[in-house]
């Protein structure tokens, strides 16, 4: 996390999971879903996983867990009543390690001597292909990042290359050079540069300048923050690497961002969700679905034609419509008709 667009990339994923709302829903016999905020899962995704530990902030610590550990973010599930789940715990992976072992393709934890039934573990697993883990598979790409970070920072900080060379003519002997750089570091040294130098021997300045090599060292240094936005699957611009960046409407780029970066961590999160916090009893019934309206958010005069559309469609009627801008419904709202055809009477 001291590189940069690593620490960018983590935030930005494991933050949008963090403060995208998920709610449980109840499917009737006809299809149709409504929100059941009296299942036990309901509170703990959506309100606090536990007494000290918002339903936000735990969904984005375990998905940062997931993007910078070997086996991904862990949480303990605490059940009551019969199995019924009461509490979310996350296990800390630099605190309580979990460790993962596979028997038969079938996942078996444990937490020190402390063995977690795999029901009681929920787990997002890192979206690693060689088992372990992301950070370790882009661990080359990193590097080369930190230590282009790490070299500017010596290049501004500790004149990794000087930024001009003194010349003192003639034939000066060790003292002379002694009381040259004295004098010279006495009013230019560190952050004295600017003063006036007195040099008690003659001698010339030359000023170094960057040359075509330093140029190209800006331009890894911006090859580099695009290898780990294809690491983390982000785009570039969302780390602030604006050089090839266009000019998009914000529903378009909500709608990429959800499509080819987020939805993949959604599905992880809502499939772990549907196998340890719901029954194999609920499971035709319940299941757990993230919203993502707000990513996809168009501007207003978009938002109202869109709505207008739909009214007129009666897909939606215009309660429907105020309910998803969060406002009040009004008396007569919840009828499905085009208001385009459909006369309005006098006052």
């Amino acid at each position: 996390m001291t590189c940069a667009p690593v620490r960018r990339a983590v935030q930005l994923i494991s933050g949008s999971i963090g403060q995208l709302p998920v709610h449980v829903y109840k499917r009737d016999d006809a299809g149709n879903k409504e929100r059941d905020t009296d299942h036990p899962a309901y509170a703990l995704l959506h309100d606090q996983a536990n007494d000290w530990t918002p339903a936000s902030k735990f969904r984005e610590e375990l998905t940062a867990d997931a993007l910078l550990h070997p086996h991904g973010g862990f949480a303990e599930i605490i059940r009551v009543d019969d199995g019924k789940p009461f509490e979310l715990i996350r296990l800390n992976p630099e605190v309580s390690p979990v460790i993962v072992k596979y028997i038969d393709s079938e996942p078996f934890y444990s937490v020190g001597d402390r063995e977690i039934p795999r029901q009681n573990m929920l787990h997002i697993p890192s979206p690693s292909m060689s088992g372990l883990g992301l950070v370790h598979d882009a661990r080359e790409t990193i590097a080369l990042a930190i230590a282009l970070e790490r070299h500017a920072a010596r290049l501004m900080g500790n004149s990794a290359r000087p930024s001009g060379v003194l010349s003192l003519k003639g034939k000066p002997g060790p003292d002379d050079l002694t009381k040259a750089a004295a004098a010279w570091n006495a009013t230019h040294g560190g952050n004295k540069s600017g003063g006036t130098a007195v040099i008690p021997i003659e001698a010339v300045w030359q000023s170094l300048t960057f040359t075509s090599v330093d140029a190209q060292f800006m331009e890894m240094r911006k090859f580099a923050i695009e290898e780990i936005a294809r690491v983390f699957g982000t785009p570039p611009h969302m780390l602030f690497e604006m050089q090839r960046a266009i000019r998009a409407n914000a529903e378009q780029m909500g709608s990429e961002w959800i499509t080819y970066s987020l939805l993949s961590w959604i599905k992880k999160w809502e499939g772990e969700i549907r196998l340890k916090l719901i029954t194999p009893e609920e499971r035709r019934t319940w299941f757990a679905e993230f919203l993502t309206d707000d990513f996809a958010r168009a501007d207003l005069a978009s938002r109202m034609e869109s709505y207008s559309k739909a009214i007129a469609a009666r897909i939606i009627n215009p309660n429907e419509a105020r309910a998803m801008e969060n406002r009040p419904p009004y008396v007569g709202g919840d009828k499905f008709e085009n208001p385009n055809t459909t006369a309005v009477p006098l006052p």
